[in-house]
């Protein structure tokens, strides 16, 4: 398999142009194969844990037994030896211990930075990112910069296709684990509406907690042309990893209207996950919805991560 090229690449340097192009469909064609002997030199770890993805889409867990040139071998929860073709291999990670849960393998929570509008203290790692969109109305990007520090903007789809001004909002944000079990973060939104009006929210939020199963509580004040509140809205958040594709989440803000009171909206859904999809299913209430609506205005919106 190494030896796939037969020709020199030299001997189509000076040849015809029908030469040039057959030489570089041959390298476009040999490159994926030419990878896959990467996963030849793979150096693995006894008593680690590995998630091996084929070509198909099929996934393996296991720890490393053997390998050779053609296939590695390793051994699952079920069973004691699979080989797999080299070949036939898209990717290899390691799997940490705590994503593992009564023996079974649980991916990462593919959208642990935030609840259903609010954030948590986690940040995206440098290089990940997602598309959001709410209601088919509300579409953000965010993207990990660093590991500490993630940026995002959208946009309200509505107001664009209309005579209206659109509008823009833009969200900064860092984080931190400080501890175990304990990230701090904060950020920004800004908003232009209308083209003319500036408004926002600067925030700090503390997490509790792991990817999975977490309670967050923020603080954010808010600000409109300049002027800043007196007092912070504050955000009690939390979710609950209760299957390996199913989630509950809960956010609850409580707003200041007067001086020495506070006007609550609460939340409570679902959220269903793939490795790169989420989608959430939620009820927003509190006690003058319910007049109208016992459970709740229905909240949907859908994640996809890259």
């Amino acid at each position: 398999m190494k030896n796939i090229s037969i020709f020199s690449p030299t001997q189509f340097i000076t040849g015809n142009s029908f030469q040039k192009i057959f030489f570089a469909l041959i390298t476009l064609i040999s490159s994926p194969i030419l990878a896959q002997n990467n996963f030849n030199t793979y150096e693995f770890e006894a008593d680690t844990y590995y998630k091996i993805t084929l070509i198909d889409g099929s996934e393996f867990v296991g720890t490393f037994v053997e390998k050779n040139s053609s296939a590695i071998t390793i051994s699952t929860r079920s069973l004691p030896k699979v080989e797999i073709p080299i070949a036939q291999i898209k990717s290899i990670i390691v799997v940490e211990p705590s994503e593992f849960n009564n023996g079974e393998y649980w991916f990462p929570n593919p959208n642990a930075t935030r609840y259903f509008f609010s954030p948590s203290a986690f940040n995206l790692k440098s290089g990940e990112g997602y598309y959001q969109n709410s209601y088919l109305v509300f579409n953000s990007f965010n993207y990990g910069v660093t590991d500490f520090f993630s940026i995002g903007a959208g946009f309200e789809l509505t107001s664009t296709f209309s005579a209206a001004e659109p509008i823009f909002y833009f969200t900064p944000k860092v984080g931190f684990e400080v501890a175990d079990n304990f990230n701090v973060g904060g950020g920004l939104l800004y908003l232009n509406a209308a083209g003319e009006a500036n408004l926002g929210i600067t925030y700090g939020v503390a997490t509790y907690g792991n990817r999975n199963d977490n309670l967050t509580l923020g603080l954010g004040w808010g600000f409109f042309e300049g002027d800043f509140s007196s007092r912070p809205n504050i955000t009690i958040s939390g979710m609950k990893r209760m299957k390996r594709k199913f989630s509950l989440v809960t956010e609850n803000w409580f707003i200041p209207i007067y001086e020495d009171s506070y006007y609550e909206v609460l939340s409570y859904g679902f959220r269903f996950f793939s490795e790169k999809i989420s989608v959430d299913l939620g009820f927003i209430n509190n006690r003058d919805i319910a007049e109208g609506i016992l459970i709740g205005v229905p909240y949907v919106d859908f994640v996809i991560n890259f």
